[in-house]
């Protein structure tokens, strides 16, 4: 886990139902080997894998965090503020566009980061299928961000899994300048 404040990029370790099924397919495997060698298929499991948990408090209630994060209006406002368009930073020319409705596409960073969301749960929870546009196609991550009350604050626990291996620190970078403190000058 590499921890810079309360962002984490962790390696994913497996849970115990994990270890068992892989300890029971090491040892199904081992028996049957010979038969798998024959039958020509080829299969690769990764034992690894990345993922980013991030938790920020922003002064603003649940609903004011939900609706930066879910009104394409709000967003472009917060995007503007982002370290991504402060730098000058080359981005297409598609408009910020958001839907409300579960599966409902989304459209960020002029269509740099698109995807659709898979659960909107006013003022508590989205999660997202969430791409940056230069990945392969049909490669999707998941995004959640939960809105937790502290007070009259907002804890936003965000966790980020099953993007492309090597992006973590990039992605995790990102989220924090692009996302995290741009929403939090918008909200203040």
């Amino acid at each position: 886990m590499t921890d810079r404040g309360n962002f984490a990029v962790l390696a994913c370790a497996p849970t115990r139902r994990q270890l068992i099924a892989g300890t029971a397919a090491v040892f199904v495997s081992s028996i049957i080997g010979s038969v798998s060698a024959r039958a020509g298929t080829e299969e690769k499991i990764s034992h690894t894998a990345e993922c980013i948990h991030q938790e920020t408090l922003f002064k603003a209630s649940r609903k004011r965090v939900y609706g930066a994060l879910t009104d394409d209006k709000q967003f472009d406002k917060v995007m503007r503020l982002s370290a991504a368009m402060q730098s000058g930073m080359a981005l297409g020319n598609s408009p910020t566009a958001i839907s409300r409705e579960v599966g409902g596409p989304f459209t960020l960073y002029g269509g740099h980061i698109l995807g659709r969301h898979i659960e909107l749960v006013p003022n508590e929870r989205i999660v997202q299928a969430w791409r940056v546009a230069t990945w392969s196609p049909g490669v999707y991550s998941i995004a959640k961000f939960e809105l937790l009350e502290q007070g009259s604050d907002t804890k936003l626990v965000f966790d980020h899994a099953g993007f492309p291996f090597g992006q973590a620190q990039h992605l995790a970078e990102g989220w924090k300048s692009n996302y995290w403190e741009p929403l939090a000058k918008f909200l203040a």
